[in-house]
C-alpha cells in the first residue's frame, strides 16, 4: 500500500537530540573529551561571569559552537547560527534543546569578546594537550618548529601611507570601492600600515611570488604522533618565525633535552646557537645556497637527523588541515589578539581530532 505524501503538524515530540544523533558518530569522542575540558574550566568561566545581572550565553556552549564553525568550515557566525537552527547534531554538540532558542548574532559576538580577554582559547589548548599527555599521545623530546602564512582580512587598497590624507589617485565612481593607482610607488611596513588593521603586514611566502597583508601562525609538534605542544600568533614581519620558534622552545615544560627540527630558513647562526643555549639540538635543514650552512657533520652524521628531517615535513598537515578546513587561510577577523585566539582554538580542534583517530586504538581510549 502506497503512502500518502503529508506532513500533520506535531504538537511535541518525545526524542531528544541525544537520540538522534548515531552511537558511532565521530562527534560523540569528540563531546566526551570537551565536556570534560570544560568542566575543569568551570572556575575560569565563573570569574568571567558577574554576580547579578541578565544571564548570558554560557562559556561552555559558546565554545562548543565556535568549535563546530572551525570542525564544518563555516564561512560566518550568521550561517554558523542557521545551522544551529535546524540542525539537530549541532544543537546536540552545543547543548541546545528542539525548543531552546538560538542566540542573535550581536549577541554571540559580544560574549565571544569575553572568552577573549579572558584568554579562554590558550587554556583551553592546554588542557586539549594533557589530555594528550595522559593518554601518551605525546612525546616530550622530539619536536619540529614551523611557520606559516594567512591572508589579512584587508585588501591592499587599505595599505596606505601614515599621513596620506589624499583622494586615491584613481577615478571616483565607486566611493565605496575606490580606483587605487600605486605602481611605481614604495611600499613598505613601516610607512604604509593598514587602516582597517594595523596588525596586518605584508608579506609573501617566496620570490617571484605576490605579497599580500598576512598574519603568521607558528607550531610547536612533536614527532611522534603529530600533536601540536604549542602554538602562537605573530605579525608577519620575516622574522618572527624563528622568534617564535625560540619562545615555544624557553617555555616548554621540563628541562630535558630535546631534538628540534625546521627547515632551511631556521639555519642562521643566531638562532642555531641559541636553540643549543636553551638544551635544544638543532636538527636543522641545511641551506648551502647562500652561506655556510650552521649545521655540520656532528649533526648530520647521525641517524635521527635524517629521521628528524623526514618526520618534520608532516607538521604541513596541521597547517593544511587549518586552512582548509579550520578557515586559516583567509581570515575572517582583525586585530592580532582575535586573530591569534582563532588560531589557537583551530589547533585544540585539530589535537582534538587527532587525540580521538588515535585514542580509538588504544585499551583506555575513547570510543
Amino acid at each position: 500500500m502506497r503512502g500518502e505524501d503529508v506532513q500533520p503538524p506535531a504538537l511535541c515530540s518525545y526524542l531528544s537530540p541525544e537520540q538522534r544523533v548515531p552511537a558511532s558518530h565521530p562527534l560523540r569522542a569528540l563531546r566526551q573529551i570537551t565536556d570534560r575540558i570544560l568542566k575543569e574550566m568551570s572556575r575560569t568561566f565563573a570569574r568571567m561571569s558577574a554576580r547579578l545581572g541578565r544571564p548570558s550565553i554560557p562559556p561552555e556552549k559558546l565554545l562548543r559552537a565556535l568549535l563546530l564553525q572551525i570542525l564544518y568550515s563555516l564561512r560566518s557566525e550568521r550561517m554558523l547560527r542557521e545551522q544551529l537552527h535546524y540542525n539537530l547534531l549541532f544543537r546536540w554538540f552545543v547543548g541546545l534543546n528542539l525548543d531552546d532558542p538560538v542566540w542573535d548574532v550581536t549577541v554571540f559576538t559580544k560574549n565571544r569578546e569575553r572568552l577573549l580577554h579572558a584568554d579562554v582559547a590558550r587554556q583551553f589548548f592546554q588542557r586539549v594537550v594533557k589530555e594528550a599527555q595522559s593518554l601518551e599521545l605525546m612525546s616530550d623530546e622530539h619536536f619540529t618548529v614551523e611557520g606559516t602564512l594567512r591572508e589579512a582580512c584587508a585588501s591592499l587598497k587599505s595599505f596606505k601611507k601614515t599621513e596620506e590624507a589624499e583622494k586615491p589617485k584613481g577615478g571616483d565612481d565607486d566611493p565605496g570601492n575606490p580606483n587605487v593607482d600605486f605602481p611605481g610607488e614604495k611600499r613598505s611596513n613601516p610607512t604604509h600600515p593598514s587602516s582597517p588593521d594595523p596588525w596586518a603586514w605584508l608579506a609573501r611566502k617566496g620570490e617571484g611570488q605576490a605579497a599580500k597583508l598576512s598574519y603568521s601562525g607558528h607550531v610547536l609538534r612533536e614527532n611522534r604522533n603529530g600533536r601540536v605542544a604549542d602554538v602562537e600568533g605573530l605579525p608577519a614581519t620575516g622574522t618572527a618565525e624563528r622568534v617564535a620558534a625560540l619562545g615555544r622552545v624557553a617555555n616548554r615544560p621540563g628541562d630535558q633535552p630535546v631534538r628540534l627540527g625546521a627547515d632551511k630558513h631556521y639555519d642562521p647562526q643566531d638562532f642555531v646557537a641559541e636553540a643549543r643555549h636553551l638544551n635544544a639540538t638543532p636538527q636543522v635543514a641545511q641551506n648551502n645556497q647562500r652561506r655556510k650552512s650552521a649545521i655540520d657533520g656532528r649533526t648530520t652524521r647521525h641517524p635521527g637527523y635524517q629521521l628528524s628531517q623526514q618526520k618534520g615535513k608532516r607538521v604541513e598537515e596541521i597547517f593544511g588541515w587549518m586552512k582548509t578546513v579550520g578557515g586559516m587561510r583567509k581570515l575572517r577577523h582583525r586585530g592580532l589578539p582575535v586573530v591569534t585566539w582563532m588560531f589557537t582554538l583551530a589547533a585544540a580542534a585539530d589535537n582534538l581530532m587527532r587525540i580521538r583517530n588515535l585514542a580509538t586504538a588504544i585499551p583506555h581510549g575513547y570510543v
